[in-house]
């Protein structure tokens, strides 16, 4: 009778980096960054209005989520831990607070924030595929199937 193997899931860690620290996070948040810069050029051609006591609910919303994001992704700068993700996170956080301003101020007096948005997005991005292609020697390699002493690929596991 043959051996069955466990199925072993192999990944490598990005060790210089606390939250974006494995290729696969890197990839996601490079995908949502893509994502809101796409968003964030949009607004070239869409005018905001002041928040007002007569704004619509859904610029409350929109206002709300922005709060929410900016605060988070503040949060994520601070725990940061490499130079490089530290910086990642300042973009990105930078374009989500330039969005709050525009949204509470309108186009009038903020419609610089749309250009800010644009170029800290357009920043992260390029910082984010600087990360994906770090050097292998920043890279650990971890056992996903979640086994007791960091089994290896293709060996057999106790009792099999």
């Amino acid at each position: 009778m043959s051996k069955r193997f466990p199925r072993v899931i192999l990944s490598f860690r990005l060790t210089n980096y606390k939250i974006l620290n494995t290729r696969k996070r890197v990839v996601v948040a490079l995908v949502h960054t893509v994502v809101f810069l796409g968003v964030a050029v949009l607004g070239f051609f869409f005018p905001v209005s002041a928040l007002g006591m007569g704004s619509p609910p859904s610029a409350w919303f929109v206002a709300v989520v922005y709060v929410i994001v900016s605060s988070v992704l503040l949060w994520l700068t601070a725990i940061s831990r490499g130079a490089v993700e530290r910086l990642y996170f300042a973009f990105v956080t930078t374009s989500a607070s330039f969005g709050l301003l525009r949204q509470l101020l309108g186009d009038p007096s903020m419609h610089a924030a749309v250009y800010v948005r644009v170029t800290m997005l357009a920043c992260a991005v390029v910082t984010g595929c600087w990360m994906l292609s770090c050097p292998a020697q920043s890279l650990e390699r971890i056992d996903g199937s979640g086994a007791a002493g960091g089994q290896v690929a293709g060996e057999p596991s106790e009792g099999s």
